[in-house]
């Protein structure tokens, strides 16, 4: 891992968006292919104070896209959990936020003195919401600070590093939840339903495909390179593809095949892959197929089984979620998303218990994932998971 300073100065000198608001960018498929739901209302103005009786505090770690327009907003709308201080290492940010969402000063840090949290009893839990490669050190200081924490997806880079998260947050007797949203939305929690309680009879096939054409230059730089982002769509998106496939039928795959596609754009895919494909096969005999891609579109989440099968497209975006069975279209609403993964998470910790979305959860899909390297990168040899 590079050191602390050299990763704050290649995160200021991104060129893409202003000062560091590139650095928490949501997936592209939630911007190029469905669009993403962004406020419009002025943000320069402050808004009324949040109603924070009974509920815990939260502290935004990166003040990007991500943190900006989904969860600052969302927690405007929480039931359990409000915003309750802030991370960042830009000045003018710190100011800005502190002005709209009425932040105390106290309760501002920034990546040097974010240590001190440990002292701020406002604030309960840390969401971590950083390039990929920064997960780790900041899960890692909120658990030694003993608050709760949040983290974005992927986990981490490395299976290590999420082993090291985890054991850090059970050495200091807090909870970790991964910021897998699509467990608390209607749509994919459907998906659930169908697949694991074979309201169709046995999942016989799994398609799941998640890809964003990012060559048109919209792409943040950090997510080209592998050292700070892990990997290329695989770990960004295809993380929302193994995830689909292991909750339509609740269970882990016992092992995985894979082949990285072909490179058509060399000058944009140097250092991480441009697509890949994956088999994941399960211990009932059902085998999930998959793809990720930063060169084309796909968003889709299907099955079919013994008795029909059933369809989600879009699946993984914010909004504009559709599905379908062999019986009729499935008239479920589209929610906010991140309200109901962050209210679930703090009631989770609350309780000091772990979420459905645990840093377990998070540590096998780390195992997948390397896997599914390994198996590209050995020419689609099949690998045996132990999960």
């Amino acid at each position: 891992m590079k050191p602390f300073n050299s990763r704050r100065n290649f995160l200021k000198n991104i060129t893409l968006t202003v000062g560091a608001s590139a650095i928490t960018l949501p997936a592209f498929n939630s911007i190029t292919t469905t669009g993403k739901i962004i406020r419009q209302e002025d943000e320069s103005l402050p808004l009324p104070p949040v109603n924070k009786q009974g509920k815990m505090g939260l502290a935004l770690v990166g003040l990007g896209q991500y943190s900006t327009h989904q969860l600052a907003p969302a927690l405007q709308e929480t039931n359990n959990v409000y915003l309750a201080g802030i991370v960042t290492g830009t000045p003018s940010k710190a100011e800005a936020w502190k002005k709209r969402y009425s932040i105390p000063q106290s309760n501002i840090y920034n990546y040097e003195n974010f240590d001190d949290i440990i002292n701020n009893k406002d604030i309960d839990i840390v969401y971590v919401v950083l390039p990929n490669s920064m997960h780790a050190e900041y899960v890692i200081r909120a658990a030694k600070a003993k608050k709760h924490v949040i983290c974005e997806k992927p986990m981490a880079t490395t299976v290590q590093d999420a082993q090291n998260m985890l054991d850090a947050c059970r050495e200091n007797g807090v909870q970790l939840a991964i910021g897998y949203r699509l467990h608390f939305e209607p749509f994919n929690k459907r998906v659930m339903e169908l697949g694991q309680q074979e309201i169709y009879g046995k999942v016989k096939t799994i398609k799941a495909y998640d890809s964003s054409d990012s060559t048109n230059g919209s792409v943040d730089k950090w997510r080209l390179d592998r050292e700070l982002a892990g990997g290329g769509p695989l770990i960004d998106l295809g993380i929302y593809c193994v995830q689909g496939a292991i909750y339509t039928l609740g269970r882990p795959p016992v092992a995985v095949s894979a082949q990285f596609g072909p490179v058509t754009k060399p000058l944009v895919f140097h250092d991480v892959e441009q697509s890949i494909s994956w088999k994941m096969f399960f211990d009932n005999g059902t085998i999930a197929e998959c793809e990720s891609s930063y060169a084309e579109n796909k968003n889709e989440l299907s099955a079919t089984a013994e008795k029909g099968w059933w369809k989600l497209s879009p699946a993984y975006a914010y909004e504009g979620k559709k599905g379908e069975t062999s019986d009729g279209k499935m008239k479920l609403p589209n929610i906010y998303e991140q309200v109901a993964q962050m209210d679930a998470q703090a009631a989770s910790f609350k309780k000091n218990e772990k979420s459905v979305v645990s840093g377990e959860m998070g540590l096998r899909d780390m195992k997948i994932l390397m896997a599914i390297y390994e198996s590209a990168k050995a020419g689609g040899k099949k690998v045996q998971l132990s999960l």
